[in-house]
């Protein structure tokens, strides 16, 4: 048990985990802030058992005694790399699909895997590229990202919303179509359901998605569509 006689060893090892765990603590505040599934807790015990599984394989090749006339060749960073592989459950549990049929989650199930690479770069005794790899992470998320979503090129810029509408006459379909059309939203998706209201009044249920700027917040969108003689029943959100 080398590892108890080695003090030298155990303050290396406890200064690599301390340094992944605060590490993965502002990544892990980051999406804490934005309310995603995975904070700092998460964050911090990914991290922190990813650098401990790294300190292991990278000392079980120094301390391992050679067998006369065997010769042992050992991959220090063979443990490490089932790491990247073995986090892949998490990440998964955290990627939804919406009704909406919208994906959520990518970039938390990306900073996931991102918090176990941080420990096996600290593990490995990579300490200044984990701290670029923070930096550049939360540079591109905070300042590149919104920079580009504010004043990059208009589709960037614009959000997606969703509206349902229940209309009584198929030609009221054409009419908001045109309408969208004609105030620039970019229509990404139609789906219409017929559903018989009493007995033989016929109810024609629209779900449209479509691509609006920043300026149309939900209650101006909702006010303006409220507004049409042929809109009667109203559901919207923006995504």
């Amino acid at each position: 048990m080398d590892f108890f006689n080695d003090p030298q060893l155990i303050t290396e090892s406890f200064i690599k985990m301390l340094i992944a765990a605060v590490l993965s603590l502002i990544i892990g505040l980051e999406r804490e802030l934005k309310r995603k599934p995975v904070g700092l807790k998460t964050s911090l015990v990914i991290a922190t058992f990813s650098c401990l599984l790294t300190i292991i394989s990278v000392q079980s090749v120094y301390q391992a005694t050679p067998a006369p006339g065997i010769n042992v060749t050992m991959d220090p960073l063979r443990l490490a790399a089932q790491i990247v592989s073995g986090i892949g459950f998490l990440g998964a549990g955290v990627i939804l699909q919406r009704k909406d049929d919208r994906i959520s989650g990518l970039t938390t199930a990306a900073m996931i895997w991102g918090a176990a690479g941080l420990g096996i770069a600290v593990g490995a005794g990579f300490y200044i590229p984990a701290c670029i790899a923070v930096v550049i992470i939360l540079v591109g998320i905070e300042v590149i990202a919104p920079f580009l979503t504010r004043f990059g090129p208009k589709r960037l810029r614009m959000q997606e919303v969703n509206l349902v509408l229940h209309l009584e006459s198929s030609n009221d379909i054409e009419r908001i179509i045109h309408y969208l059309d004609e105030n620039n939203f970019i229509l990404e998706s139609l789906k219409i359901k017929d559903t018989i209201k009493n007995e033989n009044e016929l109810i024609h249920k629209v779900s449209i998605r479509f691509s609006s700027l920043p300026k149309n917040d939900t209650l101006s969108l909702y006010s303006t569509l409220t507004s049409l003689p042929f809109v009667k029943d109203i559901e919207i959100a923006i995504l």
